[in-house]
C-alpha cells in the first residue's frame, strides 16, 4: 500500500513513519513516498527515518521527491502537511496581527485568517490532482487550519478526505486520566470545529463521569485544561473546552502575553527548526538524535504563553509525546482493513449539529469503517457554544468565498466579523499588512 506525505520535509514525518514500523499487520504500508517543494528538507527528514528503520525488517520503503503529480499517481493514502509560506509566514501572522493589538496564532483568529487564505488555494489544486491522479486515493488532512483546508478540498473529493488534529485526543485522554479511568475504555463526548470544541461528557461502561470531575476541585487541578481554564469557569460551562478556546475565554490575556514575549511561538520554531535542519544535513551529526532533541524542546514549549498567563505551569511528561500520528495510522487501518473504530475527526456535518448545514466541516466523533467515517449523532449544543460555532464556521465561509474568488473586500469581511476582531477598521489594515508581507496573498484583488 503507497502512503503519499506532503509536505514530506515537515518536522513531524517522523511521527508518522515510527507509526507504521510499529504496524506489522497484513494490508500496511509498504511504500511511503515524501512530498516536498523545499529538497533541503526533504533530505534531512529522509535520513531521520533511514536511522529509524535501521534494523526494522520489512520497514516501509522511503522515496523523496519533489514532483507533486509522481508523488500523488497511484497512491493509496495521501497526508496531508503542508504549511504554504513555511514558518517564516507563520511568525509573520503573528507579528502583524499583534501589532494591532489582536491575536495572531495560526489556526484561531486574525493569524488563522491569513494562514488560511493562502493555504485554501494551494490545498484547492491538491485536491484536483488527487481526484486525477489517484481517484481512489483516501486523503487524511493535517494542514492547518485543519477544519478549514479539509472543507475546502471536500468541495472535490466528497467524503475521501478526512481531517485530524491531535488536540481533541490529547483533551480526552487527559480527562479520562484524571477520573481515574482507561482512555482506551472511555467515549468521549466531543463536539465543535476544529481547536473550537469541548468535552461535554465521558462516558465509561455507559456511565458519563464528567459531572464527578466538575464536582471535584481537586481532580479539576491535576490535568492541564483544568488549570487552564479554572475550576468555576468549567463548572460553569458544565464541560472541559479544547485548550484552544482559551484564546477565546480569556482573550485580552493571551494577547497580552504574546505581546510580552521574547518571541512568538512562530518566530521560536522558525529559529529552532533551522538549526535542526542545518544540523540533520551534516554526515557526521545523527539526524535522529537532532530531531529527539528538537521534538522535545518543541512539545515542552507549547502553548507556553496560555500556561504562563493562567499560571498553568509545565507541561505533564505525558503530554509531550504528540498523537496525531495514531490518529492517523487509526484512521487507516479502518480504512483499509475494515477494522471498525470510533475516532474524533473532521468530517462534513450531514445532520449532526442541526445549527450547521449538511457540507460544514465539523470536529466530532466518528465510526470509521471501510466506507469511510461517518458522524455519530450528537445532541444539540448550548447556546453560547452554538453562537460561537456559528460564528467562526461563517467566517471560514468568508474565507473560502475569498479565496475562490479573489476578492479583497470579502478577505475584510472574513476579518472583520471573526469574534476575536474587534473592528472594521483594524480588519482592513490586517488585509493591507498581510498582502504586503505574503506574496501568496497577492491574488487578492
Amino acid at each position: 500500500m503507497k502512503l503519499t506525505i506532503l509536505g514530506g520535509g515537515g518536522f513531524r514525518v517522523p511521527l508518522v513513519y515510527g507509526a507504521l514500523l510499529a504496524d506489522r499487520a497484513e494490508g500496511r504500508v509498504t511504500r511511503v513516498v515524501l512530498h516536498d517543494t523545499d529538497a533541503r528538507r526533504l533530505r534531512a527528514v529522509t535520513r531521520v527515518l533511514a536511522e529509524q528503520a535501521a534494523g526494522v525488517p520489512g520497514a516501509p520503503e522511503v522515496t523523496a521527491t519533489t514532483a507533486l503529480d509522481e508523488a500523488l499517481r497511484g497512491a493509496d493514502f495521501v497526508f496531508s502537511a503542508i504549511r504554504v509560506g513555511g514558518l517564516a509566514g507563520r511568525a509573520d501572522d503573528e507579528r502583524v496581527a499583534l501589532a494591532e493589538g489582536v491575536l495572531g496564532q495560526e489556526t484561531v483568529g486574525a493569524g488563522g485568517i491569513a494562514y488560511g487564505l493562502r493555504t485554501v488555494p494551494v490545498a484547492v489544486d491538491i485536491a484536483r490532482r488527487v481526484a486525477r491522479l489517484a481517484p481512489g486515493a483516501w486523503v487524511i488532512n493535517f494542514t492547518n487550519p485543519a477544519g478549514l483546508v479539509t472543507e475546502a478540498m471536500a468541495r472535490h473529493l466528497g467524503d475521501r478526505v478526512i481531517g485530524i488534529c491531535d488536540s481533541p485526543v490529547g483533551l480526552g485522554r487527559r480527562v479520562a486520566r484524571a477520573l481515574g479511568a482507561d482512555p482506551k475504555e472511555a467515549f468521549v463526548d466531543y463536539v465543535g470545529l476544529n481547536h473550537l470544541g469541548w468535552v461535554r461528557g465521558l462516558r465509561v461502561a455507559g456511565r458519563d463521569e464528567l459531572p464527578r470531575l466538575l464536582a471535584d476541585p481537586t481532580l479539576l487541578g491535576s490535568f492541564e485544561e483544568g488549570r487552564l481554564f479554572g475550576a468555576d469557569w468549567l463548572r460553569s460551562l458544565g464541560a472541559v473546552p479544547n485548550e484552544y478556546l482559551h484564546y477565546y475565554y480569556f482573550n485580552r490575556e493571551t494577547v497580552r502575553a504574546y505581546q510580552e514575549a521574547a518571541r512568538t511561538r512562530g518566530a521560536f520554531l522558525r529559529d529552532q527548526q533551522a538549526r535542526f535542519y542545518t544540523e540533520a544535513v551534516d554526515p557526521g551529526v545523527s539526524a535522529l538524535s537532532a530531531w529527539d532533541r528538537t521534538r522535545a524542546e518543541r512539545e515542552a514549549t507549547y502553548m507556553a504563553e496560555n500556561r504562563e498567563s493562567a499560571g498553568a505551569g509545565e507541561r505533564e511528561a505525558e503530554d509531550l509525546s504528540g498523537g496525531y500520528e495514531k490518529v492517523a495510522l487509526a484512521l487507516m487501518r479502518a480504512v483499509a482493513r475494515d477494522e471498525r473504530t470510533t475516532l474524533i475527526l473532521n468530517v462534513r456535518n450531514r445532520s449532526t449539529l442541526s445549527v450547521l448545514d449538511a457540507d460544514a466541516v465539523v470536529e466530532v466523533p466518528c465510526l470509521v469503517d471501510a466506507s469511510g467515517a461517518h458522524p455519530l449523532a450528537a445532541d444539540p449544543l448550548p447556546g453560547h457554544a452554538a453562537g460561537l460555532v456559528c460564528s467562526v464556521k461563517a467566517v471560514e465561509r468568508e474565507v473560502l468565498a475569498a479565496a475562490e474568488s479573489g476578492s479583497r473586500a470579502t478577505a475584510v469581511k472574513a476579518f472583520a466579523l471573526h469574534p476575536l476582531v474587534d473592528s472594521v477598521t483594524v480588519a482592513r489594515r490586517l488585509v493591507e499588512a498581510y498582502t504586503r508581507v505574503h506574496p501568496g496573498l497577492a491574488y487578492l484583488a
